[in-house]
């Protein structure tokens, strides 16, 4: 990880810095979109039901995400793989929609419980699609980090008490 604000430059410069960076540009493209659509046709009453706008949305911000992210962050042309890209693909993307769910069903015993008006109904909803999303996101890049990084573990401090034994034993040895 960057220490300061040059190494971040330089980071960011780099293959994964760039890649990491269009992935979650990415990310919060169709954030975007899910969010709009949720706000207009949950806010618009188009959809009533939270959890059918939530899904609705983000389905329908599946679809671009899918091409920004393969020709933009995975930098891929061409046909798609079925199996290679495609299914993964809406796999993670049904995980995330699943969060997102479970978000909006809170949403929907909040918005029922109590006597709001539905502007504020339509912020709660929104609102939690945007946190099921940045929670899920962070998760999953702490699962592509330990899958694509396994043997990558930060370094211990020299002051450590493990760190100290360690040292310890292999000098006694």
């Amino acid at each position: 990880m960057p220490r300061n604000l040059r190494e971040l430059r330089e980071w960011s410069r780099s293959y994964e810095g760039k890649k990491l960076i269009r992935f979650t540009t990415t990310s919060l493209i169709s954030t975007a979109i899910s969010e709009s659509l949720i706000l207009i046709t949950y806010g618009f009453k188009i959809i009533p039901g939270e959890v059918q706008a939530t899904l609705f949305s983000n389905v329908a911000a599946m679809l671009p995400a899918y091409h920004l992210n393969r020709r933009w962050a995975w930098g891929k042309r061409g046909r798609s793989s079925l199996r290679g890209e495609i299914l993964p693909y809406v796999g993670m993307s049904s995980f995330g929609m699943t969060f997102s769910l479970v978000g909006a069903t809170y949403a929907r015993h909040v918005v029922h419980s109590h006597h709001w008006p539905h502007l504020f109904d339509t912020a709660i909803v929104g609102g939690t699609n945007i946190a099921a999303f940045a929670i899920f996101w962070v998760l999953k890049m702490l699962l592509f980090n330990r899958i694509f990084h396994p043997g990558h573990r930060p370094t211990r401090a020299k002051h450590s008490l493990r760190a100290q034994r360690e040292r310890v034993s292999r000098e006694s040895s």
